[in-house]
């Protein structure tokens, strides 16, 4: 599926350089109110670079018991019609939860939502994107309201409606209380729950200069950060397994000793970056590690490079907290890509990352949604991804088709795999 902007008039296209220039208004509505050191409500837009507000956080009992810590930033007014990335994505996501009893409703004291949670503040963006971008798509809001969508990169391309920005600060900040939840229970259990971010726009293709690819923040990215900075969880490591590279995340971190960021993603798809010989550069050079798979690659693949490449890597850097991009495109239903991944790869993915999560950092571990853009193999994908965050049998088989699948191109596959396992000695 694809969009053409080439018959939008030009009044219509705000591009990255064009919110460069803009700055922040200092007068009007804003989402939420500065109170003392904290946000809340509905004000100013300047917060605390410290911790969030902990009357956000489950009790100490409730994080006892859990297994599974969840978020909701659905975005309903970011919306495109006919777009890929529209607002039904989570929705669909929440009811397949509903429907197949993942919920707390059903799992007790298993499964915790976060009804409550801060908007990210400014310096949390700021932390990865330049604030004039930030002040910029703030101010772009004003020419979305009166023309009801713009767009704001021709890349993807990548829209915005007058709720876009307030609506993506809300999802960036449904990952940082996940963040400070599952930090909160790794002091108080050796098994914490891991945390789910169900949230829009995606990230991992904004760049710290602009908004690109379906995405407006970094929301991993702005993560990462935040670990570091709030918690001095120093060594984060990010796995990114949606079907395209993670430019934005790879750009944000590219000379960063202390975040490694791992994409596994098909070679040639969107947006063309992300090649075996970008390893990182200066002090960050060797914690960057890209492995573009050939098309028709799937689930055998993806067992093999999990043993073979994340496993390693997330060894020898030695993390103090995992996260992870989730992308389900690579669903071989997936409408926007070409690889053969399963909701039983999914399945699979996750149980694996939550175990290597226990054994290297603790247990810390939060997954953010990226794409995935057919609704049942992402709804049914992300149910089994609870699943095996709950340690629950996986249920792919009532899904999955095998009869639709081909032989996976082995040969191409190993070459690949050999190559980063030279390039990064593993």
């Amino acid at each position: 599926m694809s969009i053409s902007i080439h018959n939008l008039p030009r009044s219509s296209v705000i591009y990255a350089s064009d919110l460069g220039i803009l700055r922040i208004r200092v007068s009007g509505n804003r989402l939420f109110r500065k109170n003392g050191n904290k946000c809340s409500g509905a004000g100013s837009i300047s917060c605390s670079a410290g911790a969030r507000n902990d009357d956000f956080l489950p009790s100490i009992n409730q994080l006892s018991d859990a297994r599974l810590i969840y978020s909701v930033a659905s975005s309903m007014g970011h919306n495109q019609e006919s777009h890929p990335e529209s607002h039904f994505r989570v929705p669909a996501i929440v009811d397949a939860l509903q429907e197949m009893h993942l919920t707390s409703k059903f799992r007790g004291s298993e499964v915790i939502e976060l009804q409550n949670f801060e908007p990210a503040s400014v310096d949390d963006i700021a932390s990865v994107h330049a604030r004039a971008y930030v002040s910029g798509l703030e101010k772009a809001m004003d020419q979305a309201s009166e023309k009801g969508l713009i767009f704001i990169d021709s890349s993807g391309p990548t829209y915005a409606t007058a709720t876009t920005y307030r609506e993506s600060i809300v999802a960036a900040g449904a990952g940082l209380a996940l963040v400070d939840s599952v930090v909160a229970a790794s002091k108080i259990s050796r098994d914490p729950p891991t945390g789910f971010a169900l949230i829009r726009p995606p990230g991992h293709h904004a760049v710290p200069q602009g908004p690109m690819g379906f995405c407006v923040f970094g929301n991993v990215a702005i993560a990462a950060r935040y670990a570091q900075r709030v918690h001095g969880l120093k060594r984060v490591f990010i796995i990114d397994f949606d079907v395209h590279h993670g430019n934005g995340t790879n750009d944000a971190f590219y000379d960063d000793p202390d975040i490694f960021f791992l994409s596994i993603h098909q070679d040639g798809s969107y947006p063309g970056t992300g090649k075996f010989d970008e390893v990182g550069s200066g002090a960050g050079e060797g914690t960057t590690l890209n492995l573009p798979l050939p098309g028709g690659s799937g689930d055998t693949t993806m067992r093999t490079v999990f043993d073979e490449v994340i496993v390693p890597c997330a060894q020898r850097f030695k993390p103090d907290i995992i996260l992870v991009s989730a992308g389900y495109d690579g669903h071989v239903l997936d409408p926007l890509a070409n690889l053969q991944y399963t909701t039983g790869t999914y399945y699979t993915l996750a149980s694996n990352i939550k175990q290597l999560s226990k054994e290297l950092c603790g247990g810390r571990c939060v997954f953010f949604l990226e794409g995935g853009y057919n609704l049942k193999s992402l709804s049914y994908s992300v149910a089994d991804t609870f699943r095996a965050l709950l340690g629950d049998p996986s249920l792919a088989s009532e899904f999955d088709d095998p009869n639709i699948l081909y032989e996976e191109p082995s040969t191409k596959v190993k070459q690949a795999i050999q190559r980063i396992k030279s390039i990064h000695s593993l």
